[in-house]
């Protein structure tokens, strides 16, 4: 059967077109019940026994949720005791287009057989399809169908002893359902019935009328601008958009980045509760600048939000924020949130705090992440719940609360539990860390496998190669190799050798899909998330010793001079003749009585690798520095026993020189083949502002740092040396790291400015890690189609979808960043927790209006020491900003400044358990004193 609707359409250049709507009908879907015996249906998803225990329903029956229910409740649909469930055609469609996360997850419980959700297309059946009628709106239109669509469900299956409950929260769609004799419940009336699990009802979203129930009647926000409202304001510039993001140190601060034309952004400051207006991190926001006679600068006090408050905003809180306000040479654009544009919300890890009423049900949650603020549950499960990390949605953020509410999720485990806090943290992080799915795994080489002779047909014989690979001890997913030897000319001939990843994974296979969602490897102390599945990573493609391996290899031709005379390309087959780790290399190439192929082969590397090097620095690239620590794990605990700093040896320049040479001759490579859709890196150069601080270290020491360029960056820091003081350089090196933009993934077709700042290269991109980076797949087939190894397809070709995939590349990589520092913040807790309390020696390397921010050398550790505690009175503080500097009881505090601090783990706040520090030198009256005594000190942190 078909439906047609005609009309005519104005075209641009003032022509009338006719467009004729087919949409085609069937009397053939199956309605995909056991029970039936009418549908032909090969197979059936709803089962004969649908029975879940309910007070309202101690009948069998499938459950029909409406669209508001699938979207609000996604989290009771998902729990294991809902099963058989009807999914129209009309809710998935709109699920669909009004949320991306939620559509998701509702095609993952369509997906999963235990849960027995079928998807009826209503839209294309003879008896349920509907159109829409005048005047009728298209939600009113896709109610009725799905009244219609139950309807015809109940008649289908009334003679068969089943029954379908349609689950609506709307008031009008329930009264219509109720007249037309349909069983219908509100979503919470009948989870409320369900007598197998009480615990479900914590799960429920609140509704508008829970929302008003706990709120006071005091307005607390101003009244969110209606959409139509911000649009128009936005249009006429009244109003800006972007990203909110709410300040880690201060819970009364925030700034909206606001994104302009080209790289033209600008950072609007937002500071106190009603100019926040409820927005919450990473929500998409309409910002009202305010008068210049307004702006503010940003706040240099630390303020964290340290307990529950009644509803409503205290003086003391603004008193705070407007004391670590600053001059006014730094105020910045200020404003205000009128509007939300989308909220961007996901469940969040956190504690639950228990209400100090007794028996009471309404308690907040306290977010891991001090950015988003604390939420308002109910649950009757406190008790249970104490103790536990756990996780909690927002379902709105009513005008009248302080807090917004949300809804219990599901709990996670004890807080402190290795495994629970690992958990948080790759889920705060959004690193996809579930198993490997059959359908990824289905696409793995069957075992055992070997390198074929159509193989070795198409590929360059490299195993009579001197090919080692250099790496860190442990290392098992090895992506790179090297050889290097002697020409007759007198030459030599260098060759990278990176894992053929793309020979195994196939573009749009499940594999491929899977590994471009994750994006990266993610490694976390003692832990590591793969990309690809084990047998890849750590057997199939990792160029592990003495066994045959398929890889793609860049060789060169370079003189004496480390210039290149000929670049080539090629598939190949190597076999390892070593797999070091980079102090046996370093070994080896020191040891003056080994001189076998593999160790000469080290050193013509090492050579080359610095002449390279020193070029490279003389074109203006950057030496900087950050701390990074190593933990020496007990072999059964699996605890952290030692903490250091790592230590580099001329090994880990040598492979880096030889990688960045690679990356940049496959970038050349790329680009000239494909300009238009080529996969690169790029690095931006800072803003001036960025450099600030920078500039205000180095004064305070009579230096001068120019960055005008890298090249003058980099001079300025090789000549900042201070006369006894060895460490001032390497500080310097620090901060400057800190003052750099983020590297990023582009398409060469969607951008012209291709520069990498801090490697001095016109052109980059990642070809040497394959097995752990997904941007290096990509590049892969690119260089494979380059060179005729391998043949393209529409994707690899196409700009924005490139464009689209260096989006989540960029987004996965800065998240795993985030989860590895996060993981080795937990773990130096660790350490110190069985380490109890230390004295060591650090320097400044921020000043803040009550505090200064100390690194100590020795970990990599970076801490606050607070001059201001609310048991004590506060010592008089004297902050310049200009210096900056603080001045505490007289005694002034300078960026670099050395100290020493007593450092333990502060436990008292289970959840935000941090690193601890206190003055220890120089001595301060009132401020600090180191007890002799273990417990009178531990007692003095605790506290």
């Amino acid at each position: 059967m078909l439906k047609s609707k005609t009309f005519v359409k104005k075209t641009r250049s003032g022509g009338i077109m006719k467009i004729v709507r087919e949409h085609y009908l069937r009397d053939d879907i199956w309605c995909g019940s056991e029970v039936c015996t009418e549908c032909k249906q090969e197979e059936s998803v709803l089962q004969k026994d649908a029975c879940i225990e309910s007070n309202l329903c101690s009948f069998p029956h499938y459950l029909l949720p409406d669209t508001n229910v699938v979207l609000s409740q996604i989290d009771i649909l998902e729990d294991p005791l809902i099963k058989n469930a009807i999914i129209l055609q009309t809710v998935l469609q709109e699920v669909r287009h009004r949320s991306a996360p939620i559509y998701k997850r509702l095609k993952d419980i369509l997906h999963d057989k235990e849960k027995h959700f079928y998807t009826f297309t209503n839209e294309h059946h003879r008896e349920t399809y509907i159109e829409r009628e005048q005047g009728e709106s298209a939600n009113d239109r896709n109610d009725r169908a799905i009244r219609i669509s139950t309807k015809w469900y109940s008649d289908h299956l009334n003679n068969k002893g089943l029954k379908v409950v349609l689950l609506t929260n709307d008031r009008g769609n329930k009264e219509k359902a109720e007249e037309a004799g349909l069983l219908t419940y509100r979503c919470e009336e009948y989870v409320k019935s369900l007598i197998a699990n009480p615990e479900l009802v914590d799960r429920l979203a609140l509704t508008n009328d829970d929302k008003n129930e706990i709120t006071s009647s005091k307005v607390l926000f101003s009244e969110h601008l209606p959409l139509s409202r911000i649009q128009s304001g936005i249009k006429s510039g009244t109003f800006q958009q972007g990203t909110f993001r709410a300040s880690r140190d201060n819970y009364l601060e925030a700034t909206v980045f606001v994104h302009g034309e080209g790289d033209d952004s600008t950072e609007v400051l937002i500071q106190g509760l009603q100019n926040l207006n409820r927005a919450v991190h990473q929500d998409l926001v309409a910002v009202e600048i305010l008068p210049l006679n307004q702006w503010v600068a940003p706040s240099s006090v630390v303020l964290q939000d340290e307990g529950p408050k009644e509803d409503d905003v205290t003086e003391e809180e603004e008193a705070e924020l407007k004391s670590g306000l600053s001059g006014v040479a730094s105020r910045k654009p200020t404003g205000r949130v009128v509007g939300i544009i989308k909220r961007n919300w996901r469940p969040f890890c956190g504690m639950l705090f228990l209400s100090q009423i007794k028996e009471a049900t309404r308690h907040l949650f306290t977010p891991a992440d001090r950015r988003i603020p604390r939420i308002r549950i109910e649950t009757r499960q406190a008790a249970t719940l104490a103790g536990q990390r756990i996780m909690v949605a927002i379902d709105g953020w009513p005008k009248h609360s302080r807090y917004p509410n949300g809804h219990f999720v599901r709990s996670l485990g004890s807080a402190g539990d290795k495994e629970t806090e690992t958990e948080v943290l790759l889920l705060e992080h959004d690193v996809p860390h579930q198993d490997f799915s059959q359908a990824v795994l289905s696409f793995l080489p069957k075992m055992p496998w070997n390198i074929t002779e159509e193989d070795m047909a198409v590929r360059e014989d490299l195993r009579n190669l001197t090919v080692c690979s250099v790496d860190p001890p442990g290392c098992t997913d090895i992506d790179d190799a090297l050889h290097c030897r002697d020409l007759p000319n007198g030459n030599q001939e260098v060759g990278v050798h990176i894992a053929d990843v793309s020979h195994f994974i196939r573009p749009g296979n499940a594999m491929d899909l899977e590994a471009a969602n994750r994006g990266t490897t993610v490694y976390l102390t003692g832990r590591r998330i793969d990309m690809v599945p084990e047998l890849l990573s750590s057997n199939l493609c990792s160029l592990r010793s003495s066994v045959e391996r398929l890889a793609f290899s860049c060789i060169w031709e370079i003189n004496d001079k480390a210039e290149i005379v000929q670049t080539r390309f090629t598939k190949s087959v190597i076999n390892s003749k070593a797999s070091l780790t980079y102090a046996e290399a370093q070994m080896r190439i020191d040891d003056a009585n080994m001189n076998d192929d593999t160790t000469k082969s080290l050193r013509g590397l090492n050579r080359l690798a610095k002449i390279l090097k020193k070029r490279r620095i003389e074109k203006g690239a950057l030496t900087l520095s950050s701390p990074e620590v190593r933990f020496h794990i007990d072999s059964e605990t699996h605890d952290p026993i030692d903490l250091q700093t790592k230590e580099l040896k001329e090994t880990n320049s040598m492979v880096e020189e030889f990688m960045l040479l690679a990356n940049i001759s496959v970038a050349q490579k790329i680009y000239d083949e494909f300009s238009e859709c080529a996969l690169l890196r790029k690095h931006p150069a800072p803003p001036p502002s960025n450099y600030d601080i920078l500039n205000k270290a180095a004064k305070s020491k009579d230096l001068v740092i120019h960055t005008d360029s890298a090249k003058a960056l980099a001079d300025s820091l090789d000549a900042a040396q201070v006369d006894g003081f060895p460490y001032f350089n390497t500080l310097l090196r620090i901060l400057a790291t800190r003052c750099m933009m983020q590297a990023v993934y582009f398409c060469s077709g969607m951008d012209s400015d291709f520069h990498h700042y801090g490697l001095a290269s016109p052109i980059y991109t990642h070809f040497t890690s394959p097995i752990r980076r997904y941007s290096d797949i990509i590049v892969h087939r690119l260089l494979a189609v380059a060179i005729g190894a391998d043949s393209t397809y529409p994707d690899l070709m196409d700009k924005h979808k490139q464009s689209a995939l260096c989006n989540n590349l960029n987004y996965r990589h800065k998240m795993a960043q985030y989860a590895q520092r996060a993981s080795v913040a937990f773990h130096t807790q660790l350490f110190f927790k069985s380490r109890g309390i230390l004295n060591e020696e650090g320097f400044i390397l921020f000043v803040r209006k009550n505090a200064i921010i100390v690194l100590i050398p020795k970990f990599g550790l970076e801490g606050t020491v607070f001059f201001q505690n609310k048991d004590k009175p506060s010592p008089k503080l004297i902050f310049n900003e200009e210096a900056p500097s603080l001045t505490v009881e007289g005694h002034s505090f300078n960026m670099f400044d050395k100290v020493k601090v007593t450092i333990s783990l502060d436990a008292s706040n289970v959840q935000h358990q941090k690193i601890r520090m206190s003055l220890v030198e120089p001595v301060i009256s009132g401020v600090s004193v180191a007890p002799s005594e273990p417990e009178a000190k531990r007692a003095k942190l605790d506290r």
